[in-house]
């Protein structure tokens, strides 16, 4: 029988702390679950391997009498400390795992590897076979049913359109494809959380798939909270003497009357025109300001009239 380095196994130093432990095993453990392999043989061997090491490493007693006897494994081996340990147990040693089954088809099989069963199995020959079933079931509380996935999260990137009118997108988990909706208001930053769609573990309850909202900047909006802002070109004349301006918002065109004389820079307010509040609750608002655009050339004939204008402005 081959030594089993089960640190080699997850991919971690002799030295790692428990949480390096963990981490390893849950990154592993994503990977090659069956959920994610169905009818892939080697990435279900791949995860038997995994949670059998992790099973001694993250138990410090487990990992301590590993340490100590694992260095030395072939001196107990000749010394017939594994010729009798094989009693109940299926040739090649790999326990047996049905990922959908219930408890009796989890624990049906004779257990570990046997090299697990030689440190851990809690007897010899066929008489300790019993014992070694009771230590089997207490030593994969990972997985009994008061234990949780791992959860599972992303991004999605939106466009700032598809935040004012809502929008939907397909994830694909790997393992399946699922349809998540996004309300009317999403912002960035926005964290939804879909429950049960994260790691699932045998036998016991999922995780959940947390999606963080990415809202792409728009050329022309500036978003703050609920409400928008814009800045809009004017011409001189229209600044000068009054007249109605065409705006562009995210749920249509409307007109806004601009008074004589008005300054550049001036802003309005558009009220209701703004982002739809989250969750319902009526909208922001829209504000506007106007930059007045000045003509970049003139004909004489149009500086004599300004000139003439600019005089009949003299005190």
């Amino acid at each position: 029988m081959d030594f089993k380095d089960y640190y080699k196994v997850l991919g971690v130093g002799k030295n790692a702390s428990q949480d390096e432990v963990k981490k390893a095993y849950r990154k592993l453990a994503l990977k090659y679950h069956p959920d994610k392999n169905p009818e892939n043989q080697d990435a279900e061997e791949r995860f038997k391997e995994i949670s059998e090491a992790y099973e001694v490493l993250k138990d410090p007693e487990k990992r301590k009498k590993y340490d100590q006897l694992g260095a030395n494994w072939k001196q107990y081996e000749h010394a017939g400390f594994d010729s009798h340990a094989r009693g109940g147990g299926r040739p090649g040693g790999s326990f047996h795992y049905e990922f959908r089954g219930g408890p009796s088809d989890f624990f049906g099989g004779s257990g570990f590897s046997e090299f697990f069963e030689s440190f851990f199995g809690g007897g010899f020959g066929r008489a300790g076979q019993s014992k070694r079933k009771s230590s089997f079931r207490e030593g994969f509380s990972d997985f009994g049913s008061g234990q949780k996935g791992q959860d599972i999260s992303g991004e999605v990137l939106i466009k700032l359109q598809e935040a004012y009118n809502g929008t939907e997108r397909i994830v694909d988990l790997g393992h399946e494809k699922i349809k998540v909706k996004i309300r009317p208001g999403a912002y960035d930053g926005l964290k939804l959380r879909i429950k049960g769609k994260g790691q699932h573990i045998p036998h016991g309850e999922p995780g959940n798939l947390y999606l963080t909202i990415k809202v792409e900047p728009h050329s022309v909006y500036e978003r703050k909270g609920n409400d928008l802002y814009m800045n809009i070109d004017v011409d001189l004349f229209t600044a000068l003497l009054g007249g109605k301006l065409e705006i562009v918002t995210l749920s249509g065109k409307v007109n806004i009357k601009i008074p004589e004389g008005t300054q550049n820079g001036k802003q309005f307010r558009l009220k209701g025109k703004g982002m739809p509040v989250y969750g319902g609750g009526g909208h922001g608002d829209l504000f506007v300001k106007l930059q007045v655009k000045l003509p970049e050339k003139l004909t004489t004939h149009q500086k004599d009239l300004l000139e003439k204008l600019r005089k009949s402005f003299d005190p």
